[in-house]
């Protein structure tokens, strides 16, 4: 069985809008409750989420993005050049850096080398940095691709293109993507979750928005404090009884206005108040860590009480057995313009074991199998040093889109691999190259989806994530 993907727009009738001769009691009410919220999209009703079948048989039911945003250093992690150590103080030869833009430094800047030593780990010998000593040690279990490219080389259009597909806002998000086609497994928690552990993130709330799909399939972000949700609780005066009436209220008035304009956005606002009185018990029985056992908080490295990286990843785990299905944990700081050293070995010390105890969690609970789990960020850094004495810069790289690292686990992806490579240098791609469309497309096909038939008609056409690019990357499937 494969369900259609191909929504069509409904004209709204001026009329119909007018409620046959006034504004609706019921589009008051909505207008007040709900200021802003755009254009609805067309199809069916929109707060339905219920699971649905993909193309084909799927590898992965969910997914878990670790998006290290600002973009870590692949030459300092995952792809050791010793060339760069020779030639360290020089510039690149021109041949290399002929046409090529940065935005904080000339092309010619001089080289600066791997800042840390390498190592091969594991059966399949993937080399890895020190600085990151628990990924290093399930390194048979990922899939390393230090390929990547992409066609942004500032941050925030970065991130959107490899969340959404473009470089600016209003297209759907890659996690709205996967629930628009499969639906939800849950009833009590969003099925598509944001976090964040760190301050501040370049694309904004662009990043997991649901663009000109409704709004149901927009990602919820989540506190990764001991509060998730800000207010879950009722105020004094108003129990469990008076909450429910009024919601049920409010839910006839917008029912009726949505029969009368079938506008299915209005459907995902009754839908999204419901799933708040849910939150209301699921977010606490969520947030509950006194079930998790004392080795498995010792594994992630995890403070049930201490918001950070490693509480983010555990909560990750317990959002997917309750039945979420897209979990992207934003972990900000990775922009080192000036003392990659310190930055990396910061922002390792904060999520290397975390990323390890994941994988592990996982396969010990026989859920890596279905579970894609993917890190990186949204390019690369220089193999060329950044030093600006005025911006008060040393010892960092700047941003490089050419080519850049990030790796996958579970889901269907090959274990113990390392694919695609870069010259001698770090500078271009030198085999296997892997473009951002690719990298989506690969995804939801692992889902267990054509990118080219997963569409949404919009605007008199119709979008996909991937627009007209992309291929799946046979070689990164088991």
């Amino acid at each position: 069985m494969t369900i259609p993907h191909d929504y069509r727009a409904l004209d709204l009738a001026r009329r119909t809008f007018l409620g046959q001769g006034g504004i609706s009691v019921g589009a008051l009410a909505l207008a007040g409750l709900l200021p802003g919220q755009g254009q609805a999209a067309p199809g069916k009703p929109a707060d339905s989420l219920a699971p649905r079948l993909p193309h084909f048989a799927p590898r992965a039911k969910r997914v878990i993005h670790l998006f290290m945003t600002g973009a870590p250093s692949q030459l300092d992690l995952f792809d050791n050049k010793p060339m760069l150590t020779a030639m360290e103080g020089k510039p690149l030869p021109p041949s290399v850096i002929a046409g090529q833009r940065y935005a904080f430094i000339r092309p010619d800047a001089a080289v600066l080398g791997p800042r840390f030593k390498f190592k091969r780990h594991g059966q399949s010998g993937a080399e890895i940095s020190e600085v990151m000593p628990h990924t290093a040690a399930v390194a048979d279990e990922l899939c390393i691709i230090r390929s990547m490219r992409t066609e942004q080389f500032n941050h925030a259009p970065a991130q959107l293109f490899l969340q959404t597909g473009f470089s600016q806002p209003g297209r759907p998000s890659i996690g709205s993507w996967a629930i628009y086609g499969l639906g939800s497994e849950s009833k009590n928690l969003p099925a598509f979750v944001v976090l964040s552990t760190g301050a501040g993130i370049s694309g904004g709330s662009a990043l997991w928005s649901s663009g000109f799909m409704p709004s149901s399939f927009a990602g919820t972000r989540l506190r990764n404090g001991a509060d998730p949700i800000l207010h879950v609780g009722n105020p004094p005066g108003v129990d469990a009884t008076l909450q429910r009436d009024t919601i049920d209220i409010a839910a006839r008035l917008n029912r009726a206005r949505q029969d009368r304009e079938h506008d299915p956005e209005i459907g995902a606002r009754v839908s999204a108040y419901e799933m708040a009185f849910r939150l209301q018990t699921s977010a606490p029985e969520l947030m509950d860590f006194s079930q998790e056992s004392a080795a498995t908080l010792s594994l992630y490295g995890a403070d049930p009480k201490t918001p950070s990286f490693a509480r983010a990843c555990l909560m990750s785990r317990r959002m997917l057995e309750r039945g979420v299905r897209y979990v992207t944990i934003y972990n900000e700081g990775w922009d080192a313009h000036s003392d990659v050293v310190g930055n990396l070995k910061g922002n390792c010390a904060k999520t290397d074991q975390a990323c390890a105890a994941l994988i592990r969690d996982l396969k010990a609970r026989g859920m890596l199998e279905d579970t894609l789990v993917i890190w990186g960020g949204e390019f690369g850094r220089t193999p060329m040093v950044e030093t600006n004495p005025s911006l008060g810069r040393s010892q960092g790289r700047d941003h490089h889109p050419q080519a850049f690292t990030i790796w996958m686990a579970g889901g269907g992806v090959k274990p113990g691999t390392t694919y695609g490579s870069t010259d001698d240098l770090g500078f271009h791609v030198a085999e296997n190259p892997v473009g951002v469309h690719d990298l989506q497309a690969t995804l939801l096909h692992l889902l267990g989806f054509d990118h080219e038939r997963l569409t949404y008609h919009h605007a008199g056409r119709d979008f996909r994530l991937t627009d007209v690019h992309g291929k799946v990357v046979k070689g990164l499937l088991a």
